[in-house]
């Protein structure tokens, strides 16, 4: 019989417990709500606050940005990390008191690119202690769980359909509402991390860990596209004369597809290698994003919109694995929240500028079909490199 790497059996771990595991998820669905529901919220406020495309960019990107600092300063896989309920309680603070000043006050955009940052921030600190299902005694089927509930395609769908039906104060009360219902619910989180004994060494041949540090650097790039794409692809269908809310339902319904995507990654997964269905996944999605700066017709939109939240959770999840098979001890596995926000911030900033340069949405979604094929060169030259051992 094979011995885990981690053997923390006899162990009365308070992450396997089912409240913690159950609340760990809501809370993750809660920290990334702003997240999925960007296309309505940047559509909002374009129409309700007059922002500009530009702008609606810089605002997300300071958003996501507050995220991943939060996550990376805050984050508290290792033992030492805090108390997790203290964070937790400062990122509601954070998270519900920012968007309840912009309800209050509608300020202008410099002052809301500063509460959006620290609405951000709230959420990063918020979100990285709900993140425990690692810490549990079989952390491999906590990943795969956590993996296909983020981002909930029903959440997803939910907030796609409310938000364009509210005010921006009604926006705001939303977001405040998800933080403020799960106050209750704190003292279920451990407050420090289980620490788990040193990985026993294994015969076993593995691939390097640098690789592990490769993919992560490859999640940031793989992530700039999808930043860029889910912030513009609402406001991009409008500017090429779709009609807005059929376009909005159509991304709305299409999430349900990130659903497929994660149960189809996992079927194959447990037949084939991570690295073969992974590159041609990414073929697929330079093809989706970059289709739609040739030209953006109803066709192609909604070919184009399936596509990218069929794929995203599907890459999600053989980039996720790759990174946990090249480093085993899960060191590496820790900054794949702050891969993930890295390559988020930077994408919807990058966006702006090519708007500003006058680029249009076409430069948009170039920028999207290069960074997803910049990330398909790295695995592809992972492959040819290493594939005598996979």
């Amino acid at each position: 019989m094979t011995t885990p790497p981690f053997s923390i059996a006899n162990t009365d771990n308070p992450f396997d417990r089912r409240g913690p595991f159950l609340l760990s998820l809501v809370m993750t669905l809660v920290g990334y709500s702003v997240l999925v529901a960007l296309p309505a919220i940047n559509g909002a406020w374009v129409e309700q606050l007059g922002f500009s495309e530009v702008e609606v960019n810089r605002v997300a990107s300071a958003d996501l940005l507050g995220l991943f600092l939060g996550a990376v300063h805050h984050e508290p896989s290792h033992p030492d990390a805090g108390n997790r309920q203290t964070l937790t309680y400062l990122g509601i603070f954070l998270a519900v008191s920012r968007p309840r000043h912009c309800a209050l006050s509608m300020p202008t955009i410099d002052t809301t690119l500063v509460l959006r940052l620290a609405a951000g921030l709230g959420a990063g600190i918020y979100t990285p202690p709900s993140r425990w299902p690692g810490s549990a005694r079989t952390p491999s089927r906590a990943r795969r769980s956590t993996g296909c509930c983020w981002p909930s395609p029903s959440r997803s769908l939910l907030e796609l359909q409310l938000i364009p039906h509210l005010s921006m104060n009604g926006v705001y009360l939303f977001f405040i509402a998800t933080y403020v219902v799960t106050l209750p619910f704190v003292r279920l989180i451990p407050k420090t991390a289980l620490r788990r004994p040193e990985p026993e060494a294994s015969s076993e041949k593995q691939r390097p860990p640098l690789l592990a540090w490769v993919g992560i650097g490859a999640i940031v790039i793989a992530y700039i596209n999808i930043g860029a794409y889910w912030s513009n692809i609402e406001l991009a269908a409008e500017a090429a004369g779709l009609d807005g809310d059929w376009s909005a339902q159509v991304i709305a319904w299409s999430v349900l597809l990130s659903f497929v995507g994660c149960f189809a990654a996992m079927w194959i997964l447990k037949r084939f290698d991570h690295d073969r269905p992974l590159l041609f996944t990414f073929c697929l999605m330079v093809m989706a994003v970059g289709l739609l700066a040739v030209e953006i017709t109803a066709a192609l939109f909604v070919f184009s919109v399936a596509m990218f939240n069929f794929l995203w959770i599907f890459i999600d999840v053989y980039q996720m694995g790759g990174v946990s098979v090249a480093d085993r001890s899960g060191s590496a596995a820790a900054f794949i929240p702050g891969a993930q926000g890295l390559g988020q911030t930077v994408g919807p900033f990058a966006a702006s500028i090519m708007l500003e340069l006058g680029w249009g949405f076409n430069g948009v979604f170039i920028l999207c079909a290069i960074a997803s094929a910049s990330a398909l060169a790295i695995y592809s030259a992972i492959y040819l490199k290493y594939r005598q051992q996979l």
